[in-house]
């Protein structure tokens, strides 16, 4: 329960820190992150293939 508390804490915190950036902004952030995301999922995915 009490991680459960912190992460909503932290997801308030990261969500009102958005709203004081420009929308660009958050949107290039948001694009960095999906590409990193999915870069990642794929280099998993190959991972686990090979073993």
């Amino acid at each position: 329960m009490l991680v459960l508390v912190a992460a909503l804490l932290l997801l308030g915190i990261v969500l009102g820190a958005v709203t004081h950036i420009p929308l660009s902004l958050t949107l290039a952030a948001a694009t960095v992150i999906g590409c990193w995301l999915m870069v990642f999922a794929v280099r998993e995915r190959t991972a686990r293939r090979t073993r």
